[in-house]
């Protein structure tokens, strides 16, 4: 069995990794993988279209590195130094340059690269991506030969089976030519789902045929205890295993010495998620896909109705370190969206007459969700119940869009008021111009919006 390894290069060979699986594998938890014994972690899939988008910035307050997307701020990829030796970033593509491309943007930060091609989603079907390139195989092939020659590290890929074992161990045998240093083998069609079987003798017939190694995927129905994994590389005969499902409902089934209880879990994950300020949306995902029928108590229903970190982290007693930690960060959203404003060519500015005559009441301030628990705390409500209580018009909005950014004009009693920072969408954009009415109107002081990182 050839492995490519040395001082610099990750090794395929003997490994227990967490695989690939979208919406689940960003920071935290590959960090969390890696805490309880994984040796590689797969990122998610990730369109080589929105990494040729990205800029690298260097975080120094969350002490990672960030790929961000030019046009809309979005933090496309997190990496950090912890993982930097152990994770394989998996690209989307269809095609040979932009893979080659979309590599070359992330290489100096992560240790290896992969190419999907086992996705069965209709978005990657139709964009002639994942498992529609087992239908393809010279494009396969030159997507491979691609990347392989644009990067010095590890190039590997991930595939499902076809329907016939001779015509599986051929298309691998094409694969393997390319240079990739392994293949991940998921022992399913493209049509078959977790219901059915693991086809074992499938990718024991691979890895007999290629000498290079071959990675197991799919028998995560079997694996309940750590035991469990060493069974399913025997009966494999492969050089190493992935698990995605298993280890997406309790990641601690990397410990040799035994899983550890869910709620545990949970916190250690939620401490990862706090320090890289993963965003609560990802983070309720996941963890969600962890309690699965807890979900029906009282805390797991509690759980569902939350909408921020902070409100999470209440729930497994970390709210106090969110908090405290979300304050340090807040500042960086004010940053990374003027990058992204900066790169557009700036937001166009109006010219005519009519708006330069009309002045606005402007504030640099930035609206943070997590600040407003309650439906009645946020403050375009607030807005709304003082201009009742007092009598007054109540507030009319109008928001404009520039690329993927949206910034919002609050009239209130004859007067506008805006927000300089632009917004991911239209409603947040509003809720910002309504704090700088809220302002003006001395309903939120200086002090509270510095306080509370709402002003940049």
């Amino acid at each position: 069995m050839v492995c490519m390894e040395n001082l610099k290069q990750l090794c395929y060979d003997n490994k227990i990794i967490l695989a690939p699986m979208v919406r689940i594998n960003t920071l935290p938890m590959r960090l969390l993988a890696l805490d309880y014994g994984a040796d590689i972690v797969y990122t998610e899939e990730l369109i080589d279209h929105r990494l040729i988008r990205c800029y690298r910035k260097v975080n120094e307050t969350l002490q990672s590195i960030d790929y961000i997307d030019k046009s809309d701020a979005t933090v496309v990829f997190r990496t950090c130094s912890r993982e930097k030796p152990y994770v394989v970033l998996q690209i989307g593509t269809s095609d040979p340059e932009r893979a080659a491309k979309a590599a070359q943007v992330v290489e100096q930060d992560v240790a290896g690269i992969d190419i999907n091609m086992g996705c069965p989603k209709d978005f990657s079907l139709k964009g002639g991506m994942g498992a529609a390139l087992l239908f393809n195989p010279d494009k396969a092939c030159a997507i491979l030969s691609a990347v392989v020659s644009a990067v010095k590290i590890p190039v590997t890929c991930k595939i499902r089976v076809l329907e016939d074992i001779d015509d599986t161990i051929s298309l691998c045998k094409k694969l393997a030519a390319t240079g990739v240093a392994a293949i991940g083998i998921h022992g399913r069609t493209i049509k078959e789902r977790p219901i059915h079987p693991n086809r074992n003798h499938f990718i024991k017939a691979i890895s007999e045929a290629l000498n290079i190694p071959v990675i197991a995927n799919g028998g995560s129905k079997e694996i309940k205890v750590f035991e469990d994994i060493i069974k399913f590389k025997n009966v494999t005969g492969c050089s190493s295993v992935m698990i995605a499902r298993t280890a997406e409902k309790n990641c601690s089934i990397f410990k040799k010495d035994g899983k550890l209880e869910l709620f545990t879990v949970i916190r250690d994950y939620l401490h990862h998620a706090v320090d890289y300020d993963n965003v609560a949306p990802n983070s309720k995902y996941c963890i969600q896909n962890m309690l699965q029928n807890i979900q029906e108590t009282e805390q797991g229903r509690l759980f569902l109705e939350s909408t921020s970190l902070q409100q999470i982290c209440d729930l497994w007693e970390l709210g106090d370190y969110c908090r405290q930690k979300q304050k340090k960060m807040n500042y960086l959203r004010f940053e990374e969206r003027d990058v992204a404003c900066n790169d557009q060519k700036r937001i166009k500015q109006n010219s005519t007459d009519e708006e330069e005559s009309n002045y606005v009441n402007s504030l640099k301030c930035m609206y943070i969700r997590s600040l407003y628990p309650r439906p009645e705390d946020l403050p375009k409500t607030k807005l709304l119940n003082w201009a009742k209580k007092h009598n007054k018009p109540l507030p009319k909005y109008h928001t404009e869009q520039f690329e993927k950014l949206f910034k919002s004009t609050v009239t209130f009693d004859n007067q506008k008021y805006s927000s300089s920072f632009w917004e991911k969408n239209k409603r947040w954009a509003e809720q910002g111009s309504a704090i700088v009415c809220l302002h003006y109107l001395k309903v939120y002081d200086i002090d509270y919006m510095k306080i509370n990182g709402i002003l940049g």
